[in-house]
């Protein structure tokens, strides 16, 4: 098929099959369509739900389904936003319960719960409840985690297998965009058999990446195994229901149902067989595609692995693990090496169902460590480290120091050396994230002096690296929590704790509860945003305005309540605000957090000001009006201090060079009007009644002029590594190269490392071409052919110079100096702009006097 011909932006939620181009999350917004088109095909009168609480990696699903709201809709689906967790897991509970009512309108109800690691941990309570309880036989459940192994943009790293396991949710374990549709699907199948919750375990890598999908059939179906007897009853939900039955049927039925289902539909499968096996190489998920990216790195294909007896399984559901698979994977094999992500899951399992299995099949079984424990470089301590993200690199050095032994001749540790990054240089400066300019947080996260704050989760918990005594975080939800404990021996007598109003609507309110309670002295700063800004903007996920939150606070018992607010005028007479409520200018800022330290007990200050970003997004939808004046800074009346930095805290405040030293600007494009800057008493400050920025046209360029491009052959995977900064347009450059290969029929993966870019910091998009997808493994790229550096500090950061080669990568960088939260915080300070480029040019095997092997085009700001 000419893909060109007919592709469109809507066929992600049309097609019924063939190829599409999806994101991880409109892969899981597209399931549910897909299951219910599956039903249908079936002869099946299904409804399916959708519930859960967004965060990364998978921020963005919530937005993928509101887009898709009409599809969804046509598929008799319903996504139902939560107001958090563990509520959400509740309500899908209820949609497994649908035909114990006797009057059901369908016959059945399957349905998807969405979640990041830490809500995993909140949902254990509701998921051990509801999968002993079970699932309907045209129901079903699928629970779908996106974990953040690297704690990226989390409070902490997480896994959820061992969580799963806990709850005896079988966990399914996708390598791919492709795979999270093909388990999602048989997931749901998986869950209607077996009778119980399945899991889909998400790493970042794979659902914030995009590629060609095959969508699969309707009409096709699964393997039901014909030899699982059932118990009396059988094995899905039913009431009443005694605790000691749901548990006997747990584990002595439901299970070993699943591990049959799984057997007969062969999920997990040997991708090598060698006609004289040595060495087993058993990995799944992420790692499934990191080891065969490292074996492609190491230069071994299929073909060779076969002939150095190297037998490769991959896996599809980790556990419970299905033992025939792994035994016959086991029989013959000298050695197996486990390629798994953090903690040990299949290694565990494996060593245990061969463990006196049979006397003839006893291969060493190494994964986290070595046969003797340990590896043995002092600085590396694990053959497979627990910490952090696994990457090719890892794996392939541990490959290699097993391959050495089986091929001492091969040159294989050699080969993995070869893939070491060489050492980046420190430069003064990083590219970090930043409160975006006119964020109403530089202001409401400040603290008088001699005062400090409790953080948690949200965009205001960067304030922690921002100067600001701003100490410790906390679990969402429990913000300020801590200090009851703490406060009768703190040597203090009062602290101030930040909450956003997202996390107070999740389940913060109870922690202000638990503080009035315990009779502790503490100011929460409520930081009202209209907007849960740190995952995209979303709107609260129900009711939720500032009246309503200070009668909230007032029947808890809070002591005192101030509203804090940029336009305090906008409430209007009638907003019924809690009684003795008072409503003060932001400008009170300061006096109202020093007078109320000074209160007994537990009060708030409830600061009211739009998300900057937020306002940003209305103002172009024209939907808020245009802000009624713009700052200028008159260059002949600046002395370069930098106050204006200091009172705004903005990154919209930036360093200009001059014949007479250093001075200050207003960016007017990236200027959010938050009028901070204005406070000192500074007369270089101008402003502007009713003036709109001007912005260039550009200069339009003749088609004829331009050379046209030498596409390279593609006769191996071609790697694009696109380096900037949040919210400027890099991951719309992945999208758009990654779309036109899908358009030209070409495999194509693209990955997305933002974390908290979009907030100012580094996002690095990782754009891999090929022929045909079966070429392309690991989104995560190795070696890059091309870097097009969108800014230098990107460009020269260590996650970039990691993946260039001398002589070999090719690059294209945009030289100007962007200013860094550090430049605002510190005016005294330079952008290393010689330092950067000279890393950059040692990294791509330049000389100093730009000669080159590799090569770089360096456009002047």
């Amino acid at each position: 098929m000419d893909v060109a011909a007919h592709a469109e932006l809507d066929d992600r939620w049309r097609s019924v099959q063939g190829r599409v181009w999806l994101t991880g999350v409109q892969a899981l917004a597209r399931l549910p369509m897909l299951q219910h088109e599956r039903d249908r095909s079936a002869g099946l009168n299904t409804a399916g739900f959708v519930s859960g609480y967004r965060g990364s990696p998978i921020a963005g699903l919530d937005s993928a389904l509101h887009e898709a709201e009409s599809f969804l809709a046509e598929h008799d689906v319903r996504f139902q936003p939560a107001v958090n967790e563990e509520l959400a897991a509740t309500s899908i509970w209820g949609t497994q319960q649908l035909g114990l009512f006797g009057q059901a309108k369908r016959d059945g109800i399957f349905a998807l719960w969405y979640g990041k690691g830490p809500g995993v941990d909140r949902c254990v309570d509701v998921f051990k409840h509801a999968n002993h309880a079970g699932t309907a036989p045209h129901g079903g459940v699928l629970v779908v985690a996106g974990d953040d192994h690297a704690a990226r943009s989390s409070a902490v790293a997480h896994q959820s297998e061992h969580v799963f396991s806990a709850c005896a949710l079988p966990v399914l374990a996708p390598a791919s965009v492709q795979e999270v549709v093909d388990y999602g699907l048989a997931g749901w199948a998986l869950s209607r058999f077996s009778g119980l919750w399945v899991a889909l375990k998400l790493a970042a890598d794979v659902v914030e990446g995009s590629s060609v999908v095959t969508l699969p059939a309707p009409e096709a179906h699964y393997v039901v195994p014909a030899d699982v007897e059932l118990p009396p009853g059988g094995l899905h939900i039913r009431w009443p229901d005694p605790q000691a039955a749901q548990e006997h049927r747990m584990q002595a039925w439901k299970i070993y149902a699943a591990l049959a289902w799984v057997r007969a539909n062969g999920l997990n499968r040997v991708i090598v067989e060698p006609p004289r096996p040595r060495l087993g190489l058993i990995a799944c998920g992420k790692a499934w595609a990191d080891l065969r990216e490292a074996m492609a790195a190491l230069g071994l294909g299929d073909a060779q692995a076969g002939a150095l007896g190297l037998r490769v399984m991959k896996v599809a559901m980790p556990w419970p693990l299905e033992a025939d698979a792994v035994r016959r994977f086991a029989t013959g094999l000298d050695e197996i090496l486990v390629v798994e992500e953090k903690r040990q899951l299949i290694e565990y399992q494996l060593k245990e169902m061969l463990y006196d299995w049979r006397d003839d099949v006893r291969p060493r079984v190494l994964g986290k460590f070595d046969e003797g424990g340990e590896w043995p470089l002092p600085h590396a301590p694990w053959l497979l480290p627990p910490t952090g993200d696994l990457t090719p690199r890892l794996v392939a050095r541990a490959l290699a120091s097993r391959l050495a032994r089986i091929d001492p001749d091969g040159g294989w540790p050699a080969r993995a050396a070869a893939l070491a990054p060489a050492e980046a240089p420190k430069l003064p400066l990083q590219r970090v994230p930043y409160f975006c300019p006119g964020c109403p947080h530089s202001r409401s996260t400040r603290v008088p002096e001699g005062s400090c704050a409790l953080a948690g989760v949200g965009c205001h918990l960067m304030a922690v690296g921002m100067e600001r005594r701003t100490l410790t975080i906390s679990q969402m939800g429990g913000e300020g929590a801590t200090w009851i404990g703490m406060a009768p021996h703190a040597g203090t007598a009062h602290v101030f704790a930040n909450m956003g109003d997202g996390t107070y609507f999740h389940s913060g309110l109870l922690a202000i509860r638990a503080a009035v309670a315990a009779r502790v002295n503490i100011t929460y700063k409520l930081l009202y945003n209209d907007a849960v800004a740190m995952t995209g903007g979303q709107p609260v996920d129900g009711p939720l305005s500032v009246p309503q939150l200070t009668r909230q606070l007032a029947a808890e018992g809070v002591a005192r309540i101030v509203v804090v607010a940029d336009d305090p005028a906008k409430y209007g007479r009638g907003a019924a605000f809690a009684s003795g409520v008072q409503i003060l200018p932001r400008e009170r800022f300061d006096a109202v957090q020093r007078e109320l330290r000074e209160v007994p007990g537990t009060t708030v200050i409830v600061y009211d000001q739009l998300c900057a970003t937020e306002a940003r997004r209305r103002r172009r939808r024209g939907t808020l009006p245009a802000p009624p004046r713009q700052v200028v800074i008159h260059e002949a009346l600046c002395e370069g201090c930098g106050d204006c930095s200091v009172k705004s805290n903005c990154l919209a405040v930036v360093p200009v060079q001059t014949g007479h030293g250093t001075k200050r600007a207003i960016d007017p494009f990236t200027c959010n009007a938050d009028y901070g800057c204005v406070e000192g008493e500074c007369p270089a400050l101008v402003t502007v009644e009713g003036a709109r920025p001007r912005r260039g046209t550009g200069v339009p360029a003749d088609d004829a002029d331009l050379p046209a491009p030498i596409l390279p052959a593609l006769d191996r995977p071609w790697s694009v590594l696109v380096a900037g900064v949040g919210g400027t347009g890099v991951v719309t450059i992945g999208a758009l190269l990654g779309m036109a290969a899908h358009l030209d029929g070409l495999g194509a993966t693209v990955l997305d490392q933002t974390g908290l870019a979009q907030k100012g910091g580094a996002v690095l998009t990782h754009v891999r071409l090929a022929r045909t997808p079966a070429e392309l493994h690991a989104p995560r790229i190795v070696t890059a052919d091309v870097l097009l550096g969108c800014d230098l500090l990107v460009a020269c950061g260590a996650e970039t110079l990691a993946r260039l080669r001398p002589g070999a990568t090719r690059a294209v960088v945009n030289t100007a100096d962007s200013i860094t939260g550090d430049i605002v915080r510190h005016p005294e300070l330079g952008f290393p702009h010689d330092a950067a480029l000279a890393a950059l040019r040692a990294a791509l095997g330049r000389d100093d006097d730009g000669a080159s092997g590799g090569g770089a085009d360096e456009p002047a700001g």
